[in-house]
């Protein structure tokens, strides 16, 4: 299974100049092999791009994006971040949906496809992430 991280499907939903030919090989070759999720978090991301549900769903349906809802292992492995991102210093005061995202993937041993992995890597290094030039 992989993770489909927001900004993937945003730079083929918006036909993103700079990344929209990676984004949409990188979708295609994940779907290839595996099968590819989402979450609330990101469901919520990639929504602005929508007027309905009923849209946003068919065009998930369409690339076959299983949306799974976030445990509450996976939400306190993203509090557990988020505590540690305040212990470096951090200035936010409520977890960054990245700490959902990346606590999602860590949690049920998904890849996770995105072109951020900065704050994956430094807060769930074990994760297996797929970004440009891997």
């Amino acid at each position: 299974m992989i993770l489909v991280d927001s900004n993937v499907l945003l730079d083929v939903f918006t036909r993103d100049p700079q990344w929209y030919s990676w984004s949409l090989k990188a979708l295609s070759d994940a779907s290839s092999t595996n099968r590819l999720v989402i979450n609330p978090i990101i469901y919520s991301e990639v929504s602005i791009g929508f007027n309905s549900v009923q849209k946003l769903d068919l065009v998930l349906n369409e690339i076959g994006l299983l949306n799974e809802p976030l445990s509450t292992e996976v939400s306190f492995l993203a509090g557990k971040a988020f505590l540690r991102y305040r212990q470096k210093g951090g200035n936010k005061t409520s977890p960054l949906p990245d700490f959902f995202i990346g606590a999602h993937a860590a949690h049920a041993n998904y890849k996770l496809l995105t072109r951020d992995r900065h704050r994956f890597l430094n807060y769930f290094p074990k994760l297996q992430i797929i970004r440009p030039n891997t």
